[in-house]
Order: structure tokens, then C-alpha cells, then sequence
């Protein structure tokens, strides 16, 4: 089965009942984690496209607790979803790497009107 990790594009092939937080380390991807996959921290929630829900394991009862109405959004933890079939998830960007960004492209834009 294939992962596809998003926005990066990276794809890696796994065997049924790979976590997401598996196969994201198989692909480079990071995905950020403190618990050591006990569905503990919730610093690894993806985001599952609508209509890729049922390629994954169906929530247990840490991650049902943990999420709540998240779930219904479409996230999940990547160390709790396993998956049953090819899907694609969406890795939320680094808040840092994401505040960098948002720097630069003001400082760009901020050049380009001297």
C-alpha cells in the first residue's frame, strides 16, 4: 500500500497496519511526537482528506479521547491510524518553520515596494 505525505509529495510503499507515524519516518517525513506513539502528547495529528477516512484503522478508544470532535474534521494522530489501504494525509507545517516563512514573505514583499 501507498502513502502519500502532503504538501511534500513523498510516497512510501508499507505493508497493512503500518502507522502513519511509521511510515512517515520510512518516507523522512517528520512528524513531531513526545509520547513515543502513546497517544499522549497529540503533537502528530494529520489531516485525512475527506473520502480517505476508510483507509485507515478505525479510531480506538485513546484517540476517540484525545481527539474528540477533531475527528469528524478529518484529523488523526499518525501514531494511533494504521493503514488498511493507499492513502494520502496532510502533515501540518512546522509552527516554526511556519513563522520563518511568513517572515521571509513579508520581508519580500516589504523589498519589493522600495
Amino acid at each position: 500500500m501507498k502513502v502519500t505525505f502532503l504538501p511534500s509529495g513523498k510516497q512510501v510503499e508499507v505493508k497493512q497496519g503500518v502507522t502513519l507515524l511509521q511510515a512517515s519516518r520510512l518516507a523522512g517525513i517528520t512528524i513531531p511526537t513526545r509520547c513515543g506513539g502513546k497517544a499522549g502528547c497529540m503533537m502528530c495529528k494529520v489531516d485525512v482528506p475527506e473520502g480517505e477516512e476508510g483507509h485507515l484503522s478505525k479510531p480506538g478508544g485513546a484517540e476517540r479521547n484525545k481527539l474528540g470532535t477533531w475527528l469528524d474534521r478529518g484529523t488523526r494522530l499518525a501514531c494511533q491510524a494504521t493503514v488498511q489501504d493507499s492513502v494520502t494525509v496532510q502533515v501540518p507545517e512546522d509552527k516554526l518553520k511556519a513563522a520563518i516563512r511568513k517572515q521571509l514573505e513579508r520581508q519580500a514583499e516589504e523589498d519589493t515596494l522600495w
